[in-house]
């Protein structure tokens, strides 16, 4: 239990710092707000609808590769163990690329970061959301454009968990989506409040960017070192 939980909440908050998903809810609250200025409430409405959305997909995408490796994995035998050494290897190669980033930043970084071609496409849909709903609506499809800069860890914990049974597995989802999208929800309460501006949200972003790269990039490589070595 206490092993699970340290390996999947380092796992969840390294996805959580990733700047992908921070940049699009900045989108999506500045878009609502421009288009409805004086109502100020469907900040907290569309990002409320955004987080949950968001949730709700990646939940369903963890389910799915659970399961995915769950039918692998037995099959393997004696090689299993193994197997867990690649995720550690493959959490290490992640965690090289994120260091990568820190010392010579390129934006939409193989692995890291949301491709540049998929970005002008994810800004034309999300200059028309107008409110929460479409907020909500949003949210379902972006994470399709959000899996190139946020799989690899969720990849990493899926593989872990799929050695659980079904319903453990689910817990431990839950509860990892519910790091992943935690900072969205604190991003949106920030705003609502006033205490700092979508602007500033977004430059403060592009300020931080290669530090929050080596964050990942230190927490996937001590993870990685440790699946390798057995400790966990």
């Amino acid at each position: 239990m206490l092993e699970n939980l340290g390996y999947i909440t380092g796992l969840a908050l390294v996805d959580a710092i990733n700047p992908c998903e921070l940049a699009i809810m900045a989108m999506v609250l500045m878009s609502i707000l421009l288009k409805n200025p004086e109502k100020r409430k469907n900040i907290i409405y569309g990002g409320l609808a955004f987080a949950l959305a968001v949730y709700i997909m990646y939940f369903l995408y963890g389910f799915i590769i659970v399961q995915f490796f769950s039918h692998i994995i037995p099959e393997t035998g004696k090689y299993s163990l193994y197997i867990f050494k690649g995720f550690g290897v493959f959490a290490i190669i992640l965690g090289l690329l994120n260091l990568k980033d820190y010392l010579k930043y390129q934006p939409g970084s193989f692995a890291t970061e949301m491709p540049l071609k998929f970005r002008p496409r994810v800004k034309i849909l999300i200059n028309k959301i107008t409110s929460p709903r479409g907020a909500f609506v949003i949210g379902l499809f972006v994470t399709l454009f959000l899996l190139p800069c946020t799989m690899g860890p969720y990849f990493i914990a899926s593989g872990k968990l799929s050695t659980l049974d079904i319903l453990q597995a689910a817990l431990w989802l839950l509860y990892y989506n519910f790091i992943f999208v935690l900072p969205m929800l604190v991003l949106t309460f920030i705003i609502y409040f006033g205490t700092t501006t979508v602007e500033k949200v977004s430059g403060w972003k592009e300020q931080n960017i290669r530090k929050l790269h080596l964050v990942e990039a230190l927490i996937l490589i001590i993870l990685g070192i440790l699946m390798v070595t057995g400790v966990i």
